[in-house]
């Protein structure tokens, strides 16, 4: 049976692994506080669902806009090959 996607969770399941590994080296190196696996997962859950969307779409944004800018330089560079 195969493992429920989120719709939210925008990660691999490799990224998904080392994420909660560095979730809970961070907690034992910066908090001096050990914290098991599940509770590591529930706090990338967390933070996956209340900011994922977000932060995907600013970079769906942000290509966007730079594409734009892109095309919009493309249409003056087109425009001075007319003959005149």
């Amino acid at each position: 049976m195969g493992e429920l996607k989120r719709t939210w969770d925008l990660i691999s399941n490799d990224k998904r692994k080392i994420s909660i590994e560095e979730i809970m080296t961070f907690f034992a190196k910066e908090r001096d506080e050990e914290i098991g696996v599940i509770a590591a997962e529930e706090i990338l859950d967390f933070f996956l669902q209340e900011v994922a969307m977000e932060i995907y779409n600013k970079g769906v944004e942000d290509s966007r806009d730079i594409l734009r800018s892109r095309f919009g330089d493309l249409d003056m560079d087109l425009e001075l090959l007319f003959k005149k």
